[in-house]
């Protein structure tokens, strides 16, 4: 009997059993089992490990490849070997699911190479690779690692691993595989000639991500700007439908001669389109610059101080502010859940005013074109006068996630800033851990957003840091300038009031810039 008879009669099989009602319930599922075990069976033989932790390959003498001894021994085998990452797959495994399932979500399978560090380091890039995945809208059903002094210039992986890959694709049904680091245009587009489904990048899925979050107008405007330039020298056309040419007279009807010639290729036209978007894209972004800086003058010439959320995306900075403020913010277990940045007023625990901003968040190897979009938000960064940087403690590499933070506010011009390094979800935390975390930063505070631990002790901190009024001014203000009293006992640290007949009399510590505006009134 070939595999189609096969095939056709448990499909009969089936029929004639769903036919007998609910009597016959229990022999359905046992047809349904055979069929799922059969399709599995078939599939398994593109396996390239069995499940479990990531190990390297076995050597034909019965070491594992990870043992050491001589370089070139060990390049070599760790350039022959794919680990598996476990713990990465989130298909569903209830069989009544999987079709919705499919409908709604890409499966995808990761791929990464890493050329240094361990495996541990190469697998946790790759479950954050996994979560960036899932927060884009995709279900994880596979990841791979290989270890080479340099990913392939052709096809990143190497052509035989590549040609190994398609099977483990097409055996797992996957639509998409995403790569763990940037891929250039050629690698791309040789590495899907060869496994036959669509490849993509770590940047392209953090765009994404973007495009799906960004919720303001000028948000969209970074994002779609970041999208373009990405997006430029990679395009492509199927077949010959990118350098066909546009013919005719290019001039115009009526042109005469001298206008007529090949014309423009298709792919030449789109390049075109894509530059004038970006002009106009940065044009807008460009004219929304005044509004914001005329806010940052306004927070700077009451004189409020001001505090920056940073931090590495998913750490917990939404949830801290709203802690805090009450702001309201949208708060979920998700990268760049919120992108755009939030200003939130509050005091200090003697009346001064400050204010919260919450920034969008890092990710190891943001993309540059992310980066320049996104300079404006980070500007806010670098005017502030203290630096909350919030750090996932329950993170298994919390290490990475405070050196790629600090990379980004240096780009941002912040590093001479004083910084409060706050651990947050510290309910997550174990002793031991915190011991490990005191240990990387011996002056940071453990929070939690969750259940309120160490929220004082943060405000306390920053009462101390925020820079306060030192200059000390003894003025009689007019009753019709009443707006300044009330700016004193804001900003100020009030002393003494006395009302008398000519005016209020206050004596006040205030900063060199409301000094400025109170010498017309000073009685010394």
């Amino acid at each position: 009997m070939t595999e189609h008879d096969s095939s056709f009669t448990e499909e009969a099989e089936l029929s004639a059993e769903n036919e007998g009602g609910s009597a016959d319930t229990t022999a359905t599922q046992d047809a349904v089992g055979r069929v799922l075990a059969r399709a599995e069976a078939r599939s398994s033989g593109y396996a390239l490990f069995s499940p479990g932790s990531a190990q390297a390959l076995q050597r034909p003498d019965g070491r594992p490849a990870g043992q050491n001894h001589d370089g070139d021994q060990a390049d070599l085998a760790d350039r022959q070997a794919l680990r598996r990452v476990a713990g990465l797959s989130t298909e569903l495994e209830d069989v009544t699911e999987v079709e919705y399932r499919q409908l709604r979500l890409e499966n995808v399978v990761l791929i990464g190479v890493y050329t240094q560090g361990t495996l541990g380091d190469a697998e946790n890039s790759l479950h954050e690779l996994a979560a960036l995945a899932e927060t884009a809208g995709a279900a994880v059903l596979d990841g791979l690692l290989q270890r080479r002094p340099n990913p392939d210039p052709s096809t990143y992986f190497g052509k035989g691993k590549a040609e190994e890959l398609a099977g483990v694709v097409k055996a797992l049904g996957a639509d998409t595989v995403i790569a763990d680091s940037e891929l250039a245009p050629s690698q791309r587009r040789a590495l899907e000639d060869i496994v036959k489904v669509k490849v993509i990048d770590r940047t392209a899925v953090i765009l994404d991500i973007f495009s799906q979050h960004a919720k303001s107008r000028e948000g969209k405007a970074q994002v779609e700007l970041a999208q373009l330039e990405y997006l430029l020298p990679r395009l492509r056309g199927w077949g010959d439908s990118m350098s066909r040419q546009a013919g005719g007279q290019v001039g115009g009807a009526g042109a005469g001669m001298g206008s007529r010639g090949p014309g423009e290729t298709k792919i030449e036209l789109d390049r075109r389109r894509i530059h004038t978007r970006m002009a106009r894209l940065r044009k807008q972004i460009a004219a929304m610059k005044p509004a914001r800086e005329a806010k940052r003058a306004n927070r700077k010439r009451n004189t409020v101080p001001s505090v920056a959320i940073a931090g590495y995306t998913n750490a917990g900075k939404s949830s801290l502010l709203n802690r805090i403020t009450g702001a309201g913010l949208l708060v979920e277990n998700a990268l760049f859940a919120t992108l755009d940045a939030t200003v939130r007023r509050t005091q200090t625990t003697d009346g001064r005013e400050f204010t919260f901003v919450d920034t969008v968040g890092f990710v190891r190897s943001l993309p540059t074109q992310l980066v320049e979009a996104f300079r404006s938000t980070l500007e806010e960064v670098g005017d502030a006068d203290v630096i909350v940087h919030v750090v996932d403690g329950s993170h298994p590499d919390p290490a990475s996630q405070l050196a790629t933070v600090r990379d980004v506010i240096g780009e941002a011009g912040a590093r001479d800033i004083p910084e409060v390094v706050v651990f947050n979800k510290s309910d997550l935390v174990s002793e031991s851990d915190r011991i490990v975390l005191r240990g990387l930063e011996p002056h940071s505070i453990f929070v939690s957003a969750r259940t309120g631990e160490g929220i004082e002790e943060l405000l306390q901190l920053l009462d101390r840091m925020l820079p306060t009024p030192s200059i000390e001014v003894d003025v009689l203000v007019p009753y019709d300038r009443g707006d300044l009293v009330s700016q004193l006992h804001e900003h100020s640290t009030v002393l003494s009031t006395d009302y008398e007949e000519g005016g209020t009399h206050v004596r006040a510590l205030v900063t060199p810039e409301t000094q400025s505006q109170l010498l017309e009134y000073s009685t010394l």
